[in-house]
């Protein structure tokens, strides 16, 4: 794997998520062109997946060494 790539934040890989879409959803976009915005929007699908585990794991250790507390603290308000 090569790091070519350019690192986004979360919300700027969603953004560009919804440009795809959008250019996906033309009525006129021709097929090589379609094929390379749908490539292109699963890549950057897995890079938000990649950046969810990542923030999801930071969470788990912090919880699991008793560091942060405020998420998942075991209270319920309830």
């Amino acid at each position: 794997m090569g790091m070519e790539q350019e690192q986004y934040s979360l919300e700027e890989n969603f953004v560009r998520l919804e440009n795809k879409m959008e250019q996906l959803e033309r009525e006129d976009i021709p097929l090589e062109e379609a094929f390379r915005a749908y490539s292109e929007g699963m890549a950057i699908l897995k890079q938000c997946s990649e950046q969810i585990d990542r923030v999801e794991k930071q969470v788990l250790k912090l919880n699991e060494e008793g560091q942060l507390e405020e998420f998942g603290d075991g209270s319920t308000g309830i």
